[in-house]
């Protein structure tokens, strides 16, 4: 065994036994793999990128335009894009990807991952927040935003901005991976364990709530609206200008969003051609020990998208036991047809998976997480006030 398998996977040694044998990789398991060399980059990796659960990943300094969406199958991505064809955009300062095109990227990290970790891809929030339509791709890859257990190579992300234009640069931090060993995910009964020791859910009187758990966690529709408030959701405006990405606090969210009152039968359609943040009525907790992804799509709940960008950290809406939940903001397209929303309605399923260790860093405003303890909350562009 070498020294970095040693020291990135003490459990293969016998004088160690680890929290568990499979699961996502902790914010200082992801360090020892940079240490290791299975994580490079073009400039250092900086801290600040390395997340409770994940690494965030920052976009390169050209960005290719292609005609439509791809994979690169039994080839290469930068192979199938000479095939394909392109145009070059240079993004060493900020340029517009255009509302309804498609952008590949080649993204500053790659990765040499040892042959028993693979790992999944993520918008950030703000990205999801946003309706920009991102997807991980690498090379001789099959499937979107899962890179094979002990991939060597290069990573992408597809961009496709659907309500706005946006403006982005080099090294913006827009996309997110996760590390696995094995098959961490959890099964309805260990839900229902954790639930009982520490609610998953709690209601707005700060009281637990009741965990509706039938293949992962089911949240449901508020359009009811926080006391004090007819605001219930937001539309995206069809005609607003581009988002500066680096922008912080910056916008009127007027120009780009219609708010949604709350209905008078507490009903609402929503458009296929629309975009929609809504709340979910369930205040959420994940426990440091484990990190948990919103399903985009079940089409046993209906036919519509429920989100874009569904990594949950460890620690949100949990803090360190001192927070009593925080809604879902829910990233909401319709599918072909227009589709009717009650309030109270079971709109997606969070899947809980546990971690090999207990994190050295929890989600909160303490590592610059922006949503922590959250409302219906757009994007950290614009402006709260």
């Amino acid at each position: 065994m070498d020294l970095a398998s040693s020291i990135l996977f003490p459990e293969l040694e016998s004088a160690f036994q680890p929290a568990h044998t499979s699961g996502i990789l902790p914010s200082q398991k992801i360090a020892e793999l940079i240490e290791a060399g299975h994580i490079t980059a073009r400039s250092p990796i900086r801290e600040e990128q390395i997340q409770p659960a994940s690494i965030d990943l920052r976009l390169g300094p050209l960005a290719y335009r292609v005609r439509a969406g791809l994979l690169p199958g039994a080839t290469t991505v930068e192979r199938k894009l000479e095939q394909f064809g392109y145009q070059q955009v240079d993004l060493a300062r900020p340029a517009l990807l255009e509302k309804g095109c498609v952008y590949i990227v080649p993204l500053e990290e790659s990765l040499a991952l040892p042959p028993q970790i693979g790992a999944r891809g993520n918008p950030k929030s703000t990205i999801g927040r946003l309706d920009v339509f991102t997807r991980l791709m690498a090379d001789y890859g099959v499937e979107f935003d899962r890179i094979p257990a002990g991939y060597t190579g290069k990573l992408y992300v597809e961009i496709v901005p659907q309500s706005f234009g946006v403006v982005v640069r080099e090294g913006l931090r827009i996309y997110q991976a996760r590390f696995i060993k094995g098959n961490p995910r959890s099964a309805d009964t260990m839900l229902k364990d954790i639930d009982r020791v520490s609610p998953l859910v709690f209601s707005d009187n700060d009281r637990p709530g009741e965990a509706n758990i039938n293949n992962g966690l089911r949240i449901s529709l508020d359009l009811e609206g926080a006391p004090g408030s007819d605001i219930v959701g937001y539309k995206a405006r069809r005609s607003a200008p581009p988002v500066e990405l680096d922008k912080v606090d910056y916008f009127d969210p007027n120009d780009f969003w219609e708010p949604l009152v709350k209905p008078r039968q507490r009903q609402m359609i929503i458009d296929p051609d629309d975009f929609y943040l809504l709340l979910s009525k369930e205040r959420i907790c994940v426990r440091p020990e484990y990190a948990a992804e919103l399903v985009p799509y079940d089409p046993q709940v209906g036919e519509f998208r429920v989100h874009y960008a569904g990594f949950f950290d460890p620690g949100f809406g949990y803090g360190s036991g001192d927070i009593n939940g925080t809604p879902a903001v829910l990233e909401v397209r319709a599918h072909g047809v227009p589709f009717l929303f009650a309030d109270g309605q079971t709109i997606g399923r969070l899947v809980f998976e546990q971690l090999l260790s207990t994190p050295s860093k929890i989600y909160g405003p303490a590592i610059g997480s922006s949503y922590q303890r959250q409302g219906l909350s757009l994007s950290k562009q614009f402006r709260r006030s």
